[in-house]
C-alpha cells in the first residue's frame, strides 16, 4: 500500500486553505477552492483502489472469485466532480456580480459590504 495519494491529497486541500486564507482577490479566492476540491478527488479515488484488481465488469472475461474494483467509490468521484463544477461556476458568477456592482474583486476595498 502506498501512501503517495494521501500525502498528495492532503497537500493539495492544504495549499488550497492556504491559498483562500492568504487570498487578496475573489477570483483567486475561487480557484484556490477549486483546488482544494481537487484533493477530495485524489483522496476518493486512493481509498477506492486496490492493487491488482480489475474493472467492476463482470462477464466471461472476469474470472469468479477475482478482485474488482469498488465502482461506488467511482461513481462518487464522479459525483464530487460535477458538484465542484457547479461551485466553481456559481462562485465565479457571484465575483462578476460583485465587480459590476462595485467595481473591484479585492476584498479589502468592499467597503459597502461590512456590516
Amino acid at each position: 500500500m502506498s501512501y503517495y495519494p494521501y500525502v498528495v491529497a492532503v497537500w493539495l486541500v492544504l495549499i488550497g486553505i492556504v491559498g483562500v486564507v492568504r487570498s487578496r482577490n475573489l477570483v483567486h479566492t475561487v480557484v484556490c477552492v477549486a483546488v482544494a476540491q481537487s484533493g477530495t478527488y485524489v483522496l476518493l479515488l486512493a481509498i477506492g483502489y486496490q492493487n491488482g484488481a480489475s474493472a467492476p465488469v463482470f462477464g466471461q472475461s472476469t474470472p469468479a472469485g477475482s478482485p474488482v474494483v469498488d465502482p461506488v467509490v467511482q461513481a462518487m468521484t464522479l459525483t464530487d466532480i460535477v458538484v465542484s463544477a457547479t461551485v466553481t461556476a456559481l462562485l465565479l458568477a457571484l465575483v462578476v456580480q460583485v465587480a459590476k456592482r462595485h467595481g473591484t474583486v479585492v476584498p479589502d476595498e468592499l467597503h459597502q459590504l461590512r456590516g
